[in-house]
């Protein structure tokens, strides 16, 4: 293995923009606090989005968070604008995805324009993770945002080792079974080499 990729939603670093100035800040998920020491004590690189949209940075500020994302952290910053991350995180993963997984199905909503949108940011990490990555490396993707990931590694790298885990339940069939896109979301889990799943 030459490094470990770890991809989540978000980067355990965030960026704000106050007053035309860049803060780089540790994020506070529960995610990045667990992994963040593991990930230090690895050759490591770790794949998300940095928190801030698109619209809110110019060129030369988004060649600076990269600059300083890649230096001083070995993160790698997924850009996503605010109209992505509306349909991608707020609708499809909170409205649609967390909802369902969890049970809660009179709680979830189905809407195409979100799940072409969550397809379309699964690709853009796919993307980012293809630009820095190796075939001999390993990556480990996390949770219900990326579902879709271990597919669209494995069509360009089929020998890499790609794991995931999903940090909640899975739900049973008849549930499962109300998602449009439920074969679309298996195709790109069962690619993994490895799957987890919280109880």
């Amino acid at each position: 293995m030459n490094q470990l990729l770890i991809v989540s939603n978000r980067l355990p670093v965030t960026i704000q923009k106050k007053k035309g100035k860049l803060y780089f800040k540790q994020s506070l998920g529960g995610l990045a606090t667990g992994l963040g020491s593991f990930y230090k004590s690895f050759n490591s690189k770790w794949v998300g989005w940095c928190g801030i949209t698109s619209e809110k940075i110019n060129s030369e500020e988004k060649k600076t968070i990269e600059a300083k994302l890649e230096k001083e952290f070995s993160n790698y910053s997924v850009f996503l604008s605010r109209r992505q991350v509306e349909l991608y995180y707020s609708e499809f993963c909170n409205k649609t995805l967390w909802p369902l997984l969890h049970g809660f199905t009179q709680y979830a909503t189905y809407d195409k324009n979100s799940w072409e949108t969550y397809k379309k940011v699964n690709e853009l990490f796919a993307n980012t993770i293809l630009d820095i990555a190796d075939p001999e490396d390993m990556v480990w993707v996390h949770d219900y945002h990326l579902m879709l990931l271990p597919k669209l590694l494995k069509e360009k790298y089929p020998n890499m080792a790609v794991g995931f885990f999903l940090h909640m339940p899975f739900p049973s069939p008849d549930v499962f079974r109300l998602l449009p896109w439920r074969e679309e979301i298996l195709d790109g889990l069962l690619d993994a080499d490895l799957l987890g799943f919280h109880t």
